[in-house]
């Protein structure tokens, strides 16, 4: 019987931590105006990809950030360059780049077209300009429309990353989002709530009263109002967060919300592998100095038990709309899902958060609204 750690990995990531500047909410591996690094950061990544020992042979390529696209077109493509000399795409691959409207221009859009890639992931976040502001991004909404529009002309499929429930806003503000977004009729649209986590400066602003979170009931109001909108035009709602044209899913995460296993390099990129997961550290610096001295660049590490990897598998999956299916499951995990978490699932359909249709399990749309909440009880070992 396979297992989740017998899989091959067909996926890979590519972290690119360089970016203009630090937005308030951001909580990712990134440094800002260093972009002295770049050149030993190729460096650092073509020697940490020789580790893999040989070219290996993926369906989806996601290079993400930090932003990408910050890098001069010479570097964009030779980092192009060395990724596709590691990672050989297989026929009817899927490669993405995420791009920030600011800076993304044709020709660093030609540079992706000609090594291959075939979806950009736009950091549009809004189309308000006093919401941009609020957010603290480097672009305006006009921004938005020329980026798409440049995209749109050299690659295949446009993604649009979209951001609710700001400091201040309103639902109403959130549905003009909604509709600008639209009108520019991507392939793929991300909405993603606002978090406020700790370490970045929005978070100290939280703590002494300069900000203020949106309340829930708002929070609420917005996302339904997404996956209604959104709906209504065609996009099918097939991940919590993301919704897409027929045919437009993101596949490299879906590699993720299936459990499978994936590669990555870079600085605090987190991988998959032979039943192992490992993340890099989170200091670019620190990354650089260990991989151009041969050492590790890992700074986490852990090989998950059987019950924890299905456990772990389990809610991924169920972040997709389309849930868990109970039989293909036990197949793959070796677990039944109700010896692992019977006791919560029921407790859950008596609360209306999940459907149990005794073949599949999944969440209600109510559920969608919570599955935060749901996550731990089906992620803690029994006693």
């Amino acid at each position: 019987m396979p297992t989740l750690s017998a899989l091959s990995p067909r996926a890979a990531y590519i972290h690119v931590p360089f970016c203009a500047r630090r937005c308030g909410y951001c909580n990712f591996t990134l440094v800002a105006g260093r972009d002295e690094l770049v050149e030993q950061y190729l460096a650092a990544l073509r020697r940490e990809l020789t580790w893999l020992e040989r070219p290996r042979r993926v369906e989806t390529l996601f290079i993400g950030g930090g932003t990408p696209t910050h890098l001069p077109p010479a570097a964009l493509g030779k980092l192009l360059a060395l990724v596709r000399e590691w990672f050989v795409l297989e026929q009817g691959y899927e490669f993405s780049v995420e791009a920030n409207p600011a800076g993304l221009d044709d020709q660093r859009l030609a540079v992706m077209a000609e090594h291959g890639v075939t979806r950009i992931s736009l950091g549009a976040q809004s189309f308000d300009a006093a919401k941009l502001r609020r957010l603290e991004r480097d672009h305006e909404p006009a921004d938005v429309a020329r980026s798409f529009d440049l995209a749109r002309r050299r690659i295949a499929s446009v993604s649009l990353d979209l951001i609710f429930a700001a400091p201040g806003e309103t639902p109403a503000e959130w549905e003009n989002d909604l509709a600008a977004a639209l009108r520019l009729q991507p392939d793929h649209v991300s909405t993603y709530g606002l978090t406020l986590e700790r370490g970045t400066t929005f978070w100290g602003r939280l703590l002494s009263g300069q900000l203020t979170r949106a309340d829930e009931e708002s929070e609420r109001t917005m996302y339904a109002a997404a996956i209604d909108t959104l709906g209504a035009a065609g996009f099918e709602h097939y991940e919590v967060s993301n919704f897409a044209r027929p045919a437009q899913r993101c596949r490299h995460n879906e590699v993720y919300w299936a459990a499978d296993e994936y590669y990555a390099a870079g600085p605090g990129a987190a991988r998959y592998v032979a039943g192992r997961r490992e993340v890099n550290h989170r200091s670019t610096t620190t990354w650089l100095k260990r991989v151009l001295a041969g050492e590790s660049p890992v700074g986490e590490s852990e090989t998950l038990s059987p019950e924890d990897r299905a456990r772990e598998a389990l809610v991924l999956g169920l972040r997709r709309l389309e849930g868990v299916e109970r039989n293909a499951f036990a197949r793959r995990t070796g677990f039944e899902i109700d010896e692992l978490v019977g006791a919560a699932v029921k407790c859950y359909v008596a609360l209306g958060l999940l459907i149990d249709d005794t073949g599949r399990v999944r969440l209600t749309r109510e559920g969608l609204f919570v599955s935060d909440s749901i996550w731990p009880a089906l992620l803690k070992p029994k006693d």
